[in-house]
């Protein structure tokens, strides 16, 4: 389902266990990837050039998970509801407050998205910035904080680990194998993350710029504030996206504490509160390299 909403600026958004995951046999080849990443450096191009004549800035927002799908689940808390919740709030708040902004929604009720029609979706409405929203976990209950995540190659275990978790929403995808959307991709190959690091990579700046400032909002929310920083890793949400994106972690869900703000109706809204504070932040900055 996707959803769109023309937003009105005053001129002035436990784990559930996979086990044993089996992907694809990984054959992708050289020549092309360079051919993709080619294409995709073209696709740049005439983005920036179609972006120049039209100050509509288009945010899609990507609850993460959803439908059969619930994400991570802790203590009878589904991911997907939270992060449903918390990008339903981010689009209201962009909505009453931007006229030169255009919402979109991958989903907006419990419905199942496939990984690669979230970026399709963002491809199709020449999104500006595409924001995926989700919640961490971990098994063991004292980590906490939030983390914001650009395309890029894993630069620790724990970020990998992060990426496998998000990814395993392939396996609820059907014939996922046969997929010519994934190219083969298999998140456990580490040859496969080397050549994954390169997309997305003419948005790397503006997705680290977009990303240190979701940081930068998060860390000084009241009650849950710590930041785990800006981190890169190959998600396949963000794979094929061809505009500045990222991925948030706005807290464990494995941690009580962090659970029980996440659960709330106050957390959900303070972290939406957060994320579109960093969007503004990020408009202004746009306006600044016009």
């Amino acid at each position: 389902m996707e959803c769109v909403v023309t937003c009105t600026v005053n001129n002035n958004a436990d784990l559930l266990g996979v086990s044993k995951i089996r992907y694809p046999e990984y054959k992708m080849k050289q020549t092309a990837h360079i051919f993709y990443l080619l294409l995709v450096l073209l696709m740049f191009t005439s983005f920036t050039g179609a972006k120049q004549g039209d100050n509509t800035l288009v945010i899609v927002i990507d609850a993460g998970h959803g439908g059969k799908d619930p994400g991570s689940i802790s203590k009878k808390v589904q991911e997907k509801k939270v992060t449903l919740d918390i990008a339903r709030k981010l689009g209201k708040m962009l909505t009453d407050s931007f006229k030169d902004v255009k919402v979109v929604y991958t989903r907006y009720n419990d419905s199942f998205v496939e990984l690669h029609e979230r970026a399709k979706i963002a491809n199709r409405n020449k999104a500006s910035i595409f924001i995926s929203i989700h919640c961490n976990h971990n098994h063991k209950t004292t980590p906490n904080g939030s983390e914001t995540y650009v395309m890029g190659l894993h630069k620790s275990d724990d970020n990998l680990d992060v990426a496998k978790r998000e990814n395993e929403a392939v396996l609820y995808e059907d014939d996922y194998e046969k997929q010519q959307d994934y190219e083969g991709f298999d998140p456990n190959s580490p040859e496969a993350h080397i050549i994954f690091s390169f997309y997305q990579n003419a948005f790397r700046d503006q997705s680290l710029t977009l990303a240190s400032k979701v940081e930068k909002h998060l860390s000084a929310r009241k009650k849950v504030k710590k930041s785990r920083g800006v981190k890169q890793a190959g998600f396949l949400v963000l794979w094929k996206t061809t505009m500045p994106s990222i991925l948030i972690e706005t807290g464990f869900i494995s941690n009580p504490t962090e659970r029980e703000y996440l659960a709330s109706d106050s957390g959900k809204k303070e972290v939406a509160e957060s994320i579109f504070k960093a969007v503004k932040d990020y408009k202004a900055y746009l306006s600044t390299i016009k």
